[in-house]
């Protein structure tokens, strides 16, 4: 099991800056962010699935471009796996014909460019062998982090999340955790905003990785363009000891 990063952060401006998307193995996405845009057309065909773990449209933003692009190159659907309020915001907010179309319904019904899959909190998805469960996430809107399992090894991705006591007791379960993809949207003068937007800053992210048991490499994302060498200075003061690192474009996670 093969992890690209496609983007890892918060925001654009400039050719290293591109928001939240990985694509595991060549057919699934985790989240659709801008990243998804570097992806050739043939590689975009070749994605069978994309989880996501919230509607923020840094997230999402890609889908309705993808599935306009190769749509009708492919044989079968599309297939958008979501908790149910997040694919609620998504067909009405989205996928409604006012702001695109509902690929759902198109070019028919019975066979469209794309359906809708329901997760929910704790579920595990197996696809040739490969698991992801659904993890919990606490943000301004509801949204989820996921855990990929291989046969060698797990990674977390915690999604956009603050303070998030549920998601240690799960990962801190898991025994063969090899990496944590967590965000630090902020720096610690911007805290008051990191508590209002459900984000975390370097003081904020100490607190929580203070609760994980785990021995495992650790690695930062959704860090806002223009604060990033900021914020890694503060992390770097606040959490040393568990020597985190930068997320980084293309980078590969291999499971």
């Amino acid at each position: 099991m093969k992890l690209r990063v496609l983007g890892c952060s918060g925001g654009i401006g400039g050719r290293h800056q591109r928001t939240t998307s990985f694509l595991l193995d060549n057919d699934i996405l985790i989240d659709a962010g801008t990243g998804v845009a570097d992806l050739s057309l043939t590689e975009l065909s070749l994605i069978d699935h994309v989880f996501l773990t919230h509607s923020h449209m840094d997230h999402i933003v890609s889908i309705p471009f993808m599935v306009d692009a190769v749509g009708g190159a492919r044989n079968k659907p599309l297939t958008v796996w979501a908790i149910p309020e997040t694919m609620e915001i998504l067909q009405s907010h989205i996928f409604n014909w006012k702001i695109w179309p509902d690929f759902s319904r198109i070019p028919t019904p019975e066979k469209p460019f794309m359906q809708y899959r329901t997760v929910q909190l704790g579920q595990t998805i197996e696809m040739q062998r490969r698991k992801l469960t659904v993890l919990p996430a606490n943000h301004v809107v509801p949204a989820v982090g996921y855990h990929l399992e291989s046969e060698r090894g797990s990674l977390v991705f915690t999604g956009d999340t603050t303070t998030n006591d549920p998601l240690w007791k799960e990962v801190n379960r898991i025994g063969n955790l090899k990496y944590l993809i967590i965000e630090t949207a902020f720096c610690n003068r911007e805290k008051d905003l990191a508590i209002a937007s459900k984000h975390l800053c370097p003081s904020m992210l100490a607190e929580e990785l203070a609760k994980f048991e785990r021995t495992a490499e650790i690695f930062i994302t959704h860090l806002k363009p223009g604060e990033v060498e900021l914020t890694m200075l503060e992390i770097e003061e606040d959490c040393g000891q568990h020597r985190p690192r930068m997320l980084q474009n293309n980078q590969v996670f291999e499971l």
